[in-house]
C-alpha cells in the first residue's frame, strides 16, 4: 500500500449539508434481518466504474462483506470508522484469498467519494449512497449528520450469516471478526 493514511483534517467545510440535516436526529440501529434470511437486493453507483453494482450479482459467485461506513465529507471521517476503514484496507487481500468480496458503502456524494477512494488507496469497491436509502433499508441508524456504520456478511446464496450494528461499546466489527464470519459463511 503506497498511500499514507492521514487523520481527519480540521477543515469542516461542507459538513453541514442536506444530508447532514436529514441524518441529524438520532435513530438507533435496528436489526431488521435474521441470520439465514435472504437480504434485500440493492443497486448503487461505484467509484471508478460505469456500471452500478447489485448485491444479487454476487449470488452463487462469492461471499460478500457489506461494510456501511460513516464519512461526513471527503475531509471528515468518523473517529470510530476511520481506523476501521484502515483495517479493512489492510485486510482486503485476506478477504479475497477466502473468496469474499468487500463492498464498502458511503453516504458521501460521488465527487467526495472519488477523493476518499483515492486518498485511502481503496482496492475494494466503494459504493455511493448519498440519499442513504440503502443505509435505511438495512436499518443502520443515524446520528449527528450521517448514518451509522454496520457490517453484514452474506453467503453465496444471498443469505445473511453475520451482522454487526453500531453500539458505542463496539462501533464496528473488527476485520478479524469479519474474516472469521467469512470463513464460517464459506463452509
Amino acid at each position: 500500500m503506497t498511500t499514507a493514511f492521514r487523520l481527519t483534517s480540521m477543515d469542516f467545510r461542507g459538513v453541514i449539508s442536506q444530508r447532514f440535516v436529514k441524518n441529524f436526529l438520532p435513530l438507533p440501529a435496528l436489526s431488521k434481518f435474521r441470520v439465514g434470511q435472504t437480504l434485500p437486493d440493492f443497486e448503487l453507483s461505484v467509484v471508478g466504474q460505469r456500471a452500478p453494482i447489485q448485491l444479487s450479482n454476487y449470488r452463487q459467485r462469492s461471499v460478500v462483506v457489506i461494510v456501511f461506513t460513516r464519512i461526513f465529507t471527503e475531509k471528515q471521517y468518523c473517529p470510530f470508522c476511520y481506523p476501521h476503514i484502515v483495517s479493512m484496507v489492510v485486510a482486503y487481500k485476506k478477504f479475497a484469498q477466502l473468496g469474499a468480496e468487500v463492498l464498502m458503502i458511503t453516504s458521501t456524494d460521488m465527487r467526495q467519494s472519488k477523493i476518499v477512494h483515492s486518498d485511502l488507496g481503496l482496492e475494494m469497491p466503494l459504493l455511493v449512497d448519498p440519499d442513504c436509502s440503502v443505509f435505511r433499508q438495512y436499518g443502520t441508524g443515524q446520528a449527528l449528520g450521517a448514518p451509522l456504520p454496520a457490517q453484514f456478511v452474506v453467503d453465496r446464496s444471498g443469505r445473511l450469516t453475520f451482522q454487526h450494528l453500531f453500539s458505542f461499546a463496539h462501533p464496528n466489527a473488527s476485520s478479524e471478526r469479519l474474516l472469521w464470519a467469512v470463513h464460517n459463511a464459506s463452509r
